[in-house]
């Protein structure tokens, strides 16, 4: 029997409980393996040993996946599913794979017959999604938008013209300390009656969701510096 690739998710920050968030099948999981593709390998051990506190970390086998791993190296990651050996593929935050290098792994996995099995945790985008208000039925993820200002406001007009188009909800995210910055990008750039939405430190205990229209986000200043948060646009 060959190993499974199991994708394991984690929580969105580190104050909340595993298990507040997510059923007790991957606490189960975690349990019985041992091999991990992970992004980081200290805040990995310590997402283990919170969900599963008597697992001997002595036991773990960890297989970097950050921006310096190697594709040659990589690609014998899941060498060990041959064996018999299921390995699990951890997210720094969230659900692997989505908006994360993770995908590379699932990709291989499907390429060796490998079976990969998804479990149940939260998604920040589709957490965000739920809660916005916007069509559900149709949206799309763009993941982040251009550095550069020029760039940036032609991403935005784009997004909007194509939200008006096919009706469809468009969903973006910001490095956490630029957050501010975008948020007043979009104030000036976006329509006033264009409705954004904002979805920060979503599960935590400071989460903070809000959808109104452009022109009542100009009289809006939340606190978003350095906070994980997901941006949604829809104009009707």
């Amino acid at each position: 029997m060959r190993g499974k690739l199991y994708l394991i998710p984690t929580t969105l920050g580190e104050t909340t409980e595993p298990l507040e968030v997510m059923p007790l099948s991957v606490k189960k999981v975690v349990e019985q393996i041992d091999y991990y593709v992970v992004e980081n390998e200290k805040s990995a051990r310590r997402f283990i040993k919170k969900i599963a506190p008597k697992k001997s970390q002595s036991s773990l086998q960890l297989m970097l996946l950050d921006k310096y791993a190697e594709e040659l190296e990589t690609s014998k990651y899941l060498d060990v599913c041959e064996q018999g050996i299921s390995v699990g593929l951890l997210s720094e935050a969230g659900a692997p794979a989505i908006a994360d290098p993770g995908a590379t792994i699932v990709k291989l996995a499907h390429e060796k017959n490998i079976q990969v099995v998804p479990l149940v945790g939260p998604s920040s985008i589709l957490m965000a999604m739920m809660s916005s208000g916007m069509n559900g039925q149709n949206f799309a993820f763009n993941g982040y938008l251009p550095i550069d200002k020029a760039d940036r406001k032609r991403a935005i007009k784009e997004l909007e013209k194509l939200s008006k188009e096919k009706n469809q909800s468009q969903i973006f995210i910001e490095t956490p300390y630029r957050n501010e910055k975008m948020l007043t990008d979009l104030k000036a750039i976006l329509t006033p009656l264009t409705n954004l939405s904002i979805a920060a430190d979503i599960t935590l205990s400071t989460e903070y969701i809000r959808t109104l229209s452009v022109k009542e986000w100009k009289s809006e200043r939340p606190d978003l510096h350095k906070r994980p948060a997901i941006f949604i646009i829809h104009k009707n």
